[in-house]
């Protein structure tokens, strides 16, 4: 249905001339809106797409439709200039309409879609470095505005610039409640006509995705999950690709959007791998924007070598073991989940608020990245994990002042030094070590030769930064505090 469309000349592409064409950032949303046919089932008869260029270059764009006569092809240009497009479908009254966008420079806050940077790290298109600080609310746009609305607002002044959510409403434990909005038409008996979507649904999730993005922060879409009462989970084969191509027609062209293709991908019993390896070839080949694409699991890891797979996204608890990931798949790991702080009964929530941080430096001296995620008991059951609402615990500040110390640092990111089992930097320029819970009284460090570097002493929990007298260069003992959690930054000094 959503095929990419490429019959279309270059003569009708170029058709309006640039003078007409309207403006949109680069890495902005330009969106195309027709009027056509509304009768029948439009989701499955009318097939439109649309074919922008700009100069020699091609990019095909599927369109949707979304209700009420309304179809849309959304664009994100990635280069300014003049860009032309015409439309292609089977319908004649959607068929061959031309056009044009400028794309201007992007407004400051506008960096461009996050992007796979130095092998093991990220950054943006516009090669601004980005580091990512996630965290966790698997339901928030399924809970009203009044409450999602309170989680924005929380948002805005926490560390966070990546949040995990689900596309599909969740069913589980502190998480039971109706959602606002359907994916799919419903019968009055609740059956879903898996042919049918429901735009609203579609339409919020949208404007979610637009709130994250006026505050900086990626969405990272998980497009399915086991955790499902609805039917959602167990949709028969064409139903799971049609929602998906729907779905990406819809949110690509929104430069915050990553795919995570499932929440525990190895506890939704109804797919097996080859569903998996065909929902990411999917997902590949319908984004013209290649956004970055990942799987999360349970107990049974998914391949993340095969080429789809952008970074590696890893449930569990063994941060130790990060810079083996990192060094196994050269690609960016991230512990999307490594329990949450809380005081819920279950084992994965009710970890201290001490213990997370202490995983995120553990991880980031790794040569990998950490989520965040909280789940404090509520007599109304307004997890963070789950519903969003606010944040309670006391790591999350201690989660900034660790991002602030990454922003500062090189912009290539921290890789694993071999030598060291916790330390991380660049070589020659920038070094920052961990000690975790038997922290010795003094070390030995080797910065080799040729480089003198200022040191500090970092407290990750009373989040202190303590500067070193001196300089230090090649090989020489430390006194340290002796005590645990404690950080050591080495910094190249200029030279004068």
């Amino acid at each position: 249905m959503y095929q990419r469309l490429r019959l279309i000349t270059l003569a009708t592409c170029l058709a309006m001339p640039a003078s007409a064409a309207a403006t949109v950032e680069r890495w902005g949303v330009y969106e195309v809106s027709l009027s056509g046919p509304s009768g029948g089932n439009p989701f499955l008869d009318v097939r439109l797409g649309a074919h922008f260029r700009f100069g020699n270059r091609v990019v095909d764009v599927d369109g949707f439709y979304d209700g009420e006569g309304v179809y849309r092809i959304r664009f994100m240009p990635d280069e300014p200039g003049n860009w032309t497009y015409a439309t292609s479908s089977n319908v004649p009254a959607l068929d061959g309409k031309s056009g044009g966008v400028t794309a201007v420079a992007p407004s400051a806050a506008n960096h461009g879609p996050v992007r796979v940077r130095y092998t093991t790290h990220f950054g943006y298109e516009d090669r601004s470095p980005y580091t990512p600080i996630g965290t966790t609310c698997y339901a928030w746009i399924h809970q009203g505005d009044r409450l999602e609305e309170q989680t924005l607002e929380t948002l805005r002044s926490a560390p966070f610039n990546k949040m995990r959510m689900c596309v599909f409403p969740k069913s589980y434990q502190y998480n039971n409640n109706e959602p606002v909005y359907y994916p799919f038409e419903r019968d009055s008996a609740g059956k879903n006509d898996v042919t049918r979507f429901n735009p609203k649904f579609f339409q919020h999730l949208e404007k979610r995705v637009r709130d994250l993005r006026a505050l900086g922060i990626e969405a990272d879409l998980i497009l399915f999950h086991p955790y499902d009462r609805w039917g959602f989970a167990s949709m028969p084969p064409e139903a799971n690709d049609r929602y998906l191509r729907y779905t990406v027609a819809r949110l690509a062209a929104y430069r915050n959007v990553w795919w995570s293709l499932a929440n525990e991908y190895d506890l939704v019993k109804t797919k097996t791998m080859a569903d998996w390896d065909r929902f990411f070839r999917i997902v590949e080949e319908s984004d013209p924007y290649q956004h970055l694409r990942s799987i999360h699991h349970s107990v049974v890891m998914y391949d993340h070598s095969k080429p789809w797979v952008t970074h590696v996204s890893i449930q569990g608890s063994d941060l130790e073991k990060a810079r083996e990931y990192v060094a196994a798949y050269r690609k960016p790991v991230i512990y999307d989940e490594c329990k949450y702080e809380g005081n819920i009964p279950k084992r994965w929530g009710n970890i201290s608020a001490r213990e997370l941080v202490r995983r995120f430096w553990v991880g980031t001296v790794s040569g990998a990245y950490v989520g965040h995620g909280e789940t404090y008991l509520d007599p109304n059951d307004i997890l963070w994990w789950s519903k969003g609402g606010v944040l309670r615990g006391e790591s999350p500040q201690r989660i900034a002042f660790l991002r602030k110390i990454l922003e500062t640092a090189p912009a290539e990111g921290l890789n694993n030094l071999s030598t060291y089992y916790l330390g991380a930097g660049q070589e020659s320029r920038y070094y920052l070590f961990y000690f975790d819970v038997n922290q010795p009284a003094e070390y030995e460090f080797d910065l080799g030769k040729g480089s003198q570097y200022r040191a500090d002493l970092i407290d990750p929990w009373e989040m202190t930064i303590t500067p070193v007298p001196g300089s230090f260069a090649g090989k020489f003992t430390m006194k340290l505090p002796g005590k645990p959690f404690l950080a050591v930054r080495f910094q190249k000094v200029a030279a004068p």
